[in-house]
């Protein structure tokens, strides 16, 4: 446990107020932030519910679960602390995932406070102490057991919603949905939304992201201030592409999500390092080099055709092999040196924060980095 943040878990009785908190229960809806889409139920979704027959079945399964979802709120003078009302799938004896952290994180700005882990529940309340401070605060639910925050409450005063930040949508493989990283909050998204005041969406799919045209219609379709496109490495072995298929692949998407957004700022990183990848050629005689100078060739051909709102961050040497937890995904530090990276592109570009003066980008990410606030 970090700081002054206290975190307990309780399970009620079926009824709300039974915890020992004197506030008022609050529909956790206006609190939500890092959501796109919801069901007829109510639930986050990260992909179109009326279209979802036109995804690949791993897409359209990946955006079921709430990756990025999360509570922000602010805190009036007395409050002690919130509680937080969920539902959670109960994982089963066999689940391989069983032994995964449950675990609540209380955030107040960059600046981790406090967690809690709890087991998860069909309906459970877990409650986390705040500091005497308004905030605002953040809470990162456990996302492996597709959470539904249901409704929170103040402990001694009151609390409200988080004044909105600007929409910052983000689509992209496993990488971008986390994987890797040790928490939900330690994701390249989240690191680079937390640093540049934006409310990042995360759209990552894993083991799709393959310039899926149906994701780039939605994506046209779906507000936001602000874009950024990470795809392009299980288009070297999970689906083979080839360098002239993804080159068409990632023009055709483009134009795509230009139709609906043809002035939101777009930043396009083409994909990271993977060693096993980088000059083994697939199905299709593509290497990952050769698959990522495609796109980059894909992104530039249409800046120089008059797209001055499009940016390109190659993603070659954002990371080191030492940076990866298998030879794919990043750890916690390759997660950083990615958040470091883009949100350094998005500010060099204009499309966000201040633009970094030369040599403040932070130590450790090769030269690319978010420049000090």
């Amino acid at each position: 446990m970090a700081d002054d943040a206290l975190c307990t878990a309780m399970e009620p009785d079926g009824t709300h107020g039974t915890d020992g908190t004197d506030g008022t229960w609050q529909d956790a809806g206006p609190f939500l932030r890092g959501t796109a889409w919801f069901d007829e139920r109510g639930r986050a979704l990260r992909a179109d519910p009326a279209d979802l027959d036109r995804l690949p079945w791993d897409a359209a399964q990946r955006a079921a679960l709430p990756i990025g979802v999360r509570l922000e709120f602010t805190a009036a003078p007395g409050t002690r602390a919130v509680a937080l009302h969920y539902r959670a799938r109960v994982p089963g004896r066999a689940d391989a995932l069983r032994e995964l952290a449950h675990c609540f994180a209380l955030w107040e700005g960059g600046r981790l406070l406090g967690e809690t882990f709890a087991r998860p529940a069909k309906d459970a309340v877990v409650v986390l102490e705040l500091p005497p401070r308004p905030g605002p605060f953040t809470v990162h639910p456990p996302e492996w057991a597709a959470p539904r925050l249901l409704a929170l409450r103040a402990v001694g005063g009151a609390v409200a919603p988080a004044p909105a930040r600007p929409r910052w949508v983000v689509h992209g493989d496993s990488i971008t949905e986390g994987w890797w990283s040790t928490r939900p909050a330690h994701s390249w998204p989240a690191v680079a939304g937390r640093a540049l005041g934006l409310d990042a969406v995360n759209l990552g799919y894993a083991g799709a992201a393959r310039g899926e045209l149906p994701i780039a219609e939605q994506l046209a379709a779906l507000p936001a201030q602000l874009l950024t496109l990470a795809f392009g490495t299980n288009c070297w072995g999970r689906i083979p592409h080839s360098a002239p298929l993804l080159y068409e692949t990632t023009r055709a998407f483009l134009a795509l999500v230009r139709a609906g957004r043809p002035r939101t700022p777009l930043l396009l990183l083409s994909p990271v390092l993977r060693p096993e990848a980088e000059s083994t050629r697939n199905a299709l005689g593509a290497t990952l080099a050769e698959l990522r100078a495609a796109m980059e060739e894909a992104v530039r051909d249409r800046v120089a055709a008059g797209d001055d709102r499009l940016a390109l961050l190659s993603g070659r040497d954002v990371l080191g092999p030492q940076d990866l937890a298998d030879g794919l995904h990043p750890n916690d530090r390759g997660h950083a040196l990615i958040a470091r990276a883009v949100a350094g592109a998005l500010r060099d570009a204009g499309f966000a924060g201040t633009p970094r003066a030369p040599g403040r980008g932070l130590p450790g990410a090769r030269g690319v980095g978010i420049g000090a606030d």
